[in-house]
């Protein structure tokens, strides 16, 4: 047997003989258990909920009796987004963004109803994931294990002994990351498993469940490492245990927090409220439909007439009402766009700033590609954003083209006692109208999303086995 496997083995042994260590890697392999069947319940209830709510949604749309077009536009309809595979495993930002949307005309509206708004505040803290286990509290167990891995042979002068009886400095430092490592991969173990069973048989996510797998891995391989590094540097295992703690505290608790609230402050994000009186007021610069002197208008409707060779709106074989309701859509969605394009660039530059501080704290990186991965990121929350505009556009303007071209102008714009009926068109209509369909990004786009992340966490992993071995060769030169 290697010397390397007896110092591993002979390390492994210490730590089953300590019971405050077996009882704490025992409760953490429940807590992660417990972290699995949570998120799942949680995510399989949103699921329900979801199909339910929106197979009710689409039933009171299509079942709507005969109207007026533009009474549909204002009706609206609720959509939501299925969540992905692995969004159990890591909720990411869903908590608070939400996964359903109100679309109507008019108004491009955002997601709502996260768990943060309609749930005890306590959900602000963080939710029970695996993801949360592997990112804060397994870190802390491994440096609770593993401090005095080294510094307690120096203390003890044990050290010396070793390496008398002819094992080198290579060899203590890699049965100690080997022994350490073997309880890393212990306490993983079932977060790994419960993640494949998220996973369940779904292709699309081999490519993400690989890219989190690594992404952790080498998590927790890197606190292995910094462990050991920081125990070879001090000669006393309590100087070791609270300088790990520190680095604990400040890159996997501090920072991710104030990250965010230095992009903030670095680049303001207009808020709701702001944003809809900006809107309204560039609507009143950009024109008035309802005005018949307004210019952009007047000219529309000039144009309107020239085509179909008309002078009066009278005469056109389509409802200018309609077109009118048409053209309005148009700009106003053109607005809604540029404005939501300028939020997204903003919280993009925030994502970027938060995201340079994974240079000094990798546990941002790590939640960053775990995010990524697992689809619950800012950028697929922007895509579902964007995919629903594109189907409220589109079904807003089948709308008005119903108007436009099965009701009269005359019936329009009549006001006698039977006036409202003729304005109606028969129910069917609704049943034709296409259902919305969320596009989930593939496997691939979800793994490229976490590469970033993933090449930051490697690049730590790798500066820190390099520091370690700068320390391997002091080791045992301090008396």
């Amino acid at each position: 047997m290697s010397a390397v496997t007896l110092i591993a083995r002979d390390e492994v042994r210490l730590m089953r003989r300590n019971r405050v260590a077996v009882i704490a890697c025992a409760l953490l392999v429940l807590l992660t258990f417990v972290a699995v069947a949570s998120s799942w319940a949680h995510k399989r209830g949103i699921e329900d909920l979801r199909a339910r709510h929106q197979h009710e949604a689409e039933q009171a749309f299509d079942a709507q009796p005969d109207r007026h077009p533009h009474r549909m536009v204002h009706y609206g309809t609720f959509i939501f987004r299925q969540l992905s595979a692995l969004a159990a495993f890591d909720p990411g930002v869903d908590a608070f963004t939400g996964n359903s949307m109100f679309l109507e005309g008019h108004r491009q509206n955002t997601a709502n109803f996260g768990d943060v708004n309609q749930s005890s505040l306590l959900v602000r803290f963080g939710q029970l994931t695996p993801a949360f286990v592997l990112q804060t509290v397994a870190p802390l167990l491994l440096i609770f294990l593993g401090y005095g891995v080294i510094a307690r042979e120096t203390e003890r002068g044990t050290l010396r002994v070793l390496m008398m009886q002819g094992a080198t400095r290579r060899e203590i430092v890699r049965g100690k990351l080997r022994a350490l490592g073997t309880v890393a991969l212990l306490v993983a173990l079932p977060a790994i498993l419960g993640l494949v069973a998220l996973a369940g048989t779904s292709g699309a996510a081999i490519l993400p469940l690989a890219a989190i797998v690594l992404g952790y891995a080498a998590w927790l391989l890197l606190w292995v490492t910094v462990i050991v590094l920081v125990s070879a540097l001090v000669s006393r295992s309590r100087d070791a245990l609270l300088a790990l703690v520190a680095i604990w505290a400040v890159s996997v608790v501090l920072l991710p927090r104030v990250a965010p609230d230095v992009a903030s402050a670095a680049i303001p994000l207009q808020n709701r409220l702001q944003t809809e009186v900006a809107i309204a007021r560039d609507l009143r610069r950009l024109g008035d439909a309802h005005n018949p002197n307004d210019p952009h208008f007047a000219a529309f409707k000039r144009s309107v007439l020239k085509r179909h060779g008309v002078t009066r709106v009278e005469d056109l074989p389509v409802n200018y009402k309609g077109l009118l309701g048409m053209e309005g859509e148009r700009i106003t969605s053109a607005l809604f766009d540029r404005y939501s394009g300028e939020s997204y660039a903003a919280q993009g530059s925030q994502n970027a700033v938060v995201g340079a501080v994974s240079v000094i704290s990798p546990a941002i990186a790590l939640r960053s590609l775990s995010m990524a991965a697992a689809g619950t990121d800012f950028a697929a929350h922007r895509g579902f954003l964007e995919q629903a505009e594109t189907y409220r556009y589109a079904l807003v303007q089948q709308l008005n083209r119903l108007q436009a071209d099965a009701v009269t102008y005359a019936n329009d714009t009549a006001s006698d006692a039977d006036a409202d009926r003729r304005k109606r068109i028969a129910a069917g209509n609704w049943e034709t109208m296409p259902d919305f369909t969320y596009r989930a990004p593939d496997g691939a786009t979800l793994a490229a999303r976490a590469l970033p992340g993933l090449i930051v966490v490697a690049g730590w992993l790798a500066l820190a086995r390099v520091l370690l071995a700068f320390a391997t060769r002091r080791l045992g030169e301090r008396r």
